[in-house]
């Protein structure tokens, strides 16, 4: 909110056994007691005691989807790898240090196999139902060569070997690297044994993964927080545009997980309450708001709405909330000074929800400036429309179509229709040798050219 309310605390053994000591078990039993008390009923499988066989219908189509799985193998798998889990388990503690990993395979995940450095535990294995395999090094072995990478990653430069594991199904400690002779150089370096390592040359270099979406909450200069308005794009910079009134230009940002996020580049307050941020590398722009419970809902345009549509805000302080579009093009004479062309809406909000999303349907609408009253009481709240920011800056919003800021099929035409511009009502535009005038201000999106979108123009 125009006040910025509060500044924001926050950082806030094994002993090896001389024999296996158990009773085999099927694959698909318990690893629990066979012989209850008759009062209590049956122990849960180990599927029931963690709910693999009653999964739920997003994890399963989830499933079919990206492991390419019928329904009847998506929850055979689920009700195997929880079987399997707890037989792995009591394999590891009766082979002790003997034990060197364990893996599922298979569509199903219907095959475990566990690897042990003896081969005197080969029919034990075999008798939990599990495929045996007999390596050179334990699981302990593999781990200490791993704390030596970890600790030479402290003092010599690893940036060209971004990653290191324990690989049991190789039975070996896998350096991917981008080069084989840096793989040598680091594990040299680091004191370990080369025998006990692999390399696995790689040009990719991993990531922290985070998501840029309207509603969420970012804090800047590490002082105050406000909420993503909408994803955009500046050639091929991400980001995002908020409140003008949220921090200045070169105000650095950190996210809603407080990690390092981005810069504001350019800020308008008062006058106009317009931002727009340029992340970093670890965030990456999406199409979506933060709705009801976190669902996400898609951005489709920004289409404006009429006075009396219905829209709803997304903020960090206050969540979703929903309402009707009251005014356009108001003026609010801010304690901060004098802001035009804000729209006046019967939505709620409160301090920290500054910036946040404002959503008709699937059209952006614009970010949250300021208002009056709160979510317990109501009140009235003012938003500043996102086309103007996007005009004004040059940005692409971020949706789930197409939008480039390029000509189309209107090469040398002054006033060719392009996507990526902002077009307001009663503009005319050329295209396909055809004029038309703009119905509703949008940004352009390829799929939105004049000839087949007759909701936007009209051809004259």
């Amino acid at each position: 909110m125009a006040g910025r309310r509060r500044a924001v605390a926050h950082r806030a053994a094994l002993a090896a056994l001389g024999t296996l000591a158990f009773t085999a078990l099927h694959p698909s039993a318990s690893a629990e007691p066979a012989a209850p008390p008759h009062d209590r009923g049956p122990l849960p499988t180990a599927a029931r005691t963690v709910g693999a066989d009653t999964p739920s219908a997003e994890v399963l189509r989830a499933m079919q989807r990206d492991l390419r799985l019928t329904p009847r193998q998506a929850s055979a798998r689920l009700v195997n790898e929880a079987e399997a889990g707890t037989r792995a388990g009591v394999l590891h503690n009766a082979l002790g240090k003997r034990f060197a990993g364990a893996w599922v395979k298979g569509a199903t995940s219907a095959e475990l196999t566990v690897a042990t450095t003896d081969r005197a535990d080969v029919p034990a294995i075999q008798a939990q139902g599990a495929k045996a395999v007999v390596v050179r090094w334990n699981l302990d072995q593999l781990r200490a060569v791993q704390k030596q990478l970890d600790t030479a990653a402290r003092r010599v430069d690893a940036s060209a070997t971004p990653v290191w594991y324990v690989d049991v199904r190789s039975n070996r400690v896998v350096v991917q690297a981008t080069t084989r002779a840096a793989a040598a150089a680091f594990v040299k370096a680091a004191g370990a044994p080369g025998d006990h390592t692999a390399v696995r040359v790689s040009a990719q270099r991993p990531r922290l993964f985070a998501d840029i979406v309207g509603g969420d909450a970012y804090y800047i200069d590490d002082q105050a927080r406000c909420s993503i308005g909408f994803s955009i794009s500046k050639a091929d910079q991400q980001g995002f545009v908020s409140a003008g009134h949220c921090g200045q230009a070169g105000s650095t940002t950190k996210g809603f997980d407080e990690t390092d996020q981005g810069v504001f580049q350019a800020s308008t307050f008062p006058g106009e309450d317009m931002s727009w941020i340029a992340t970093n590398a670890n965030w990456t722009a999406t199409p979506n708001v933060k709705g009801d419970g976190g669902a996400l809902v898609p951005v489709e345009g920004s289409v404006e709405a009429v006075v009396g549509a219905a829209v709803c805000r997304s903020g960090s302080t206050t969540g979703w909330h929903c309402g009707t579009i009251q005014q356009r093009d108001t003026t609010v004479n801010y304690a901060e000074g004098t802001v035009n062309g804000l729209t006046q809406t019967d939505v709620c909000a409160e301090p920290g929800d500054s910036g946040g999303s404002y959503i008709s349907g699937s059209e952006a609408q614009g970010v949250t400036s300021g208002g009056s009253g709160d979510c317990t009481a109501g009140g009235t709240t003012f938003f500043q429309p996102v086309n103007p920011i996007l005009d004004a800056f040059g940005l692409t919003l971020k949706t789930t179509g197409e939008t480039t800021a390029v000509p189309t099929d209107n090469s040398g035409v002054a006033d060719g229709w392009s996507s990526g511009r902002v077009y307001r009502v009663g503009t005319t535009v050329t295209h396909g040798q055809v004029r038309y005038r703009c119905l509703q201000t949008h940004q352009a999106q390829n799929v939105w050219a004049p000839d087949v979108t007759p909701a936007l123009w009209q051809r004259l």
